[in-house]
């Protein structure tokens, strides 16, 4: 499969105008092996230095890209934060034409962000299909202890050889079915805050999404089989979420109230007391169950967004991020996207909001195709207490300020 991705930049039916950096996506068995020639069809030429870590230098041997400089760096706590970014720039030559990252998404964190920094291009070859990042135009990175999106680049072009992504573990590729699954939930949001506030929303971008989402979801037995095909759906469909995100211009579409669990899990905050090691993507697989079971619950009960909302206090923040993150939150609380919602707007809106939560597989639907795919799907399962549910319900809207039935649901606090 060849996706020709500069055919969806120009005026859409919403009325914008999208522009996208990726050109093209190669989703093919053997397609590392031809790389070079690709490369050269997209008019990149000159010096380039290739990224690794260690497990994907030896997945991919025999098919690494012509390279100036390869850096390897070691997978023993490599994240995408500043110190892998460190570990990256010391390595890199001062002249550099482009980058190449060959590996999942930490590798291409760090490398994208690189590349920004540096001012050229890179090319993306994943090796499996563990997250919906690599053709994200940010790189989300925790800086100084907190989870942050910052700018980056996009890829020039995409090279995602099936042959090495169906080989790669399970627990990778479960990492990147629980990341797609995610957006029933983002999608949802995105619309509910259209409903309610008339943020801008695309269409267009929101059905594309939502259709890639679709089919990985259909897929996933066919995935637990090894079906290449599968492999195919479910790489296209974390692709077209990062394409689906270069459109918009952020990552409204594909990151809501479940990825903020995640994000608040990463972020270790004091109050929380957790630490978790597990995958991105296992997170936001587990944080789509919570989000799932608690929205089909307020569609059930109005009775939990009775009141008018009220925004968090600096106390309330520093209770639960301590010292270390509390100025960052308190920052990026400063101006409450909820801010002037109230009970009356709320309920006269309510049979829409009930609609959209329909959209959303329920949380029995979801943890029969989890345990098919033997994904995680609870808290235990990423090393968390189910103690802290309630706090990540409370506080995992606060990480970012953006508008979800999550935070909504702080009303009922």
């Amino acid at each position: 499969m060849i996706v020709e991705s500069k055919k969806y930049n120009g005026i859409c039916q919403c009325g914008k105008s999208h522009e996208m950096t990726t050109e093209a996506c190669f989703i093919e068995s053997g397609s590392l092996s031809r790389i070079d020639e690709y490369i050269s069809k997209y008019g990149l030429c000159g010096s380039c230095a290739c990224l690794y870590d260690e497990n994907t230098y030896h997945a991919t041997e025999g098919r690494h890209p012509t390279a100036d400089k390869e850096i390897i760096l070691s997978p023993d706590g490599l994240h995408a934060d500043n110190h892998g970014v460190a570990l990256a720039m010391e390595q890199l030559p001062d002249k550099c034409d482009y980058l190449i990252a060959v590996g999942s998404g930490t590798i291409h964190d760090i490398t994208r962000y690189c590349a920004y920094k540096m001012g050229i291009p890179f090319v993306s070859c994943p090796t499996a299909a563990s997250v919906d990042g690599f053709c994200s135009s940010v790189a989300a990175m925790t800086w100084d202890g907190f989870k942050k999106t910052f700018t980056a680049l996009a890829p020039k072009i995409v090279v995602a050889d099936l042959d090495i992504i169906s080989k790669a573990p399970a627990f990778l590729t479960s990492s990147g079915f629980g990341d797609m699954i995610g957006k029933f939930i983002a999608l949802a949001d995105w619309k509910i805050s259209h409903e309610l506030t008339g943020e801008y929303f695309c269409p267009v971008i929101h059905d594309m999404t939502l259709d890639a989402t679709k089919a990985v979801m259909e897929s996933a037995e066919d995935i637990k089989s090894g079906d290449i095909s599968a492999f195919e759906k479910l790489m296209y469909g974390l692709l077209m979420s990062g394409l689906a995100m270069q459109l918009l211009g952020n990552s409204r579409c594909a990151s809501g109230a479940e990825h903020h669990i995640s994000h608040l899990i990463e972020m270790q905050p004091d109050g929380l007391g957790i630490q978790s090691d597990a995958l991105h993507g296992e997170k936001v697989g587990v944080g789509t169950l919570i989000a799932s079971k608690e929205y089909h619950k307020i569609k059930n009960n109005p009775s939990l967004l009775c009141g008018d909302y009220i925004p968090a206090s600096d106390d309330y923040i520093a209770d639960m991020f301590g010292e270390r993150l509390k100025e960052s939150i308190i920052k990026e609380n400063a101006n409450d996207c909820a801010l002037g919602i109230t009970e009356k707007n709320l309920m006269s809106h309510f049979e829409k909001l009930k609609e959209i939560i329909e959209s959303i597989p329920t949380y029995d639907e979801l943890i029969k195709i989890y345990k098919m795919l033997g994904a995680k799907s609870s808290l235990d399962d990423i090393s968390v207490s189910e103690d802290v549910l309630f706090s990540l319900l409370e506080y995992s809207p606060l990480v970012r300020n953006r508008l979800t039935l999550m935070r909504l649901r702080r009303i009922s606090l």
